[in-house]
């Protein structure tokens, strides 16, 4: 039997819901999360800086940006994780693997009133490279995460609700805590181990374990209606999330 929402656990996603823009900025001792999409300015090599004419991020990093110039520079360590997307499928990569042109999205943690210059001194702790020619979804996402319930079968998984993005948190107030998903043969999924990603059958992840579903569907769509579409992604202990 599916628990019911208790009146508590409505009040808190609703806050999460007023304050999501972006995922989940303020993490365990590492302050809040930055994150600057755009495409790389100069191959990557084995500099300490990586040089980034800047096209989108998240609301806290744009803040950041009002009336300085798109082109900005960003250090990079010895920590960095560098993870290259082909068709939805994550590798991990060398930094040399990154070269102009390519669509990066550089993700930094530091403290929330950090000046944009002190966040770019900051290494990144990851840099996702979707290549040159990045395709752009045509509908917007839908990211719900919590703990998986059962195995997942039959195309087929559920999750106790712990977390979202805003779309998907406010499709949940007054909802159970507990919710189905779908997925088909083109559902990838992925395992995280210390930030490696390992693809995986769906059969493969763990009850318990905390999983993250990403969905395209239609803005306008009901939780219902979402839950039926298949979903893109499955993330297994995903970074970040």
């Amino acid at each position: 039997m599916r628990r019911q929402l208790l009146p508590l656990a409505l009040v808190a996603l609703a806050v999460l819901a007023a304050g999501a823009s972006s995922t989940f900025a303020a993490r365990n001792g590492g302050g809040a999360l930055f994150i600057f999409n755009g495409h790389l300015m100069a191959d990557a090599g084995n500099s300490p800086t990586l040089y980034v004419d800047i096209s989108g991020g998240n609301r806290i990093a744009l803040k950041k940006l009002v009336g300085q110039g798109k082109s900005q520079q960003f250090a990079v360590g010895n920590n960095t994780q560098y993870i290259r997307w082909t068709n939805g499928v994550p590798t991990v990569v060398p930094e040399s693997n990154l070269v102009a042109g390519d669509r990066v999205s550089v993700r930094v943690r530091s403290p929330r009133r950090s000046s944009l210059a002190q966040i770019e001194a900051t290494a990144a702790g990851r840099v996702a490279d979707s290549g040159p020619n990045a395709g752009f979804a045509h509908k917007p996402l839908w990211l719900f995460i919590g703990k998986l319930d059962g195995p997942a079968s039959g195309g087929h998984l559920t999750l106790h609700i712990a977390n979202g993005n805003q779309r998907a948190l406010q499709r949940m107030l007054g909802q159970p805590l507990d919710q189905t998903f779908s997925y088909d043969a083109h559902t990838i999924f992925v395992l995280w181990q210390g930030g490696v990603p390992t693809l995986i059958s769906p059969s493969q992840l763990v009850v318990g374990d905390r999983i993250s579903v990403r969905i395209r569907a239609r803005a306008s769509a009901s939780l219902g209606q979402v839950e039926s579409v298949p979903a893109n992604h499955v993330g297994d202990h995903e970074p970040g999330n």
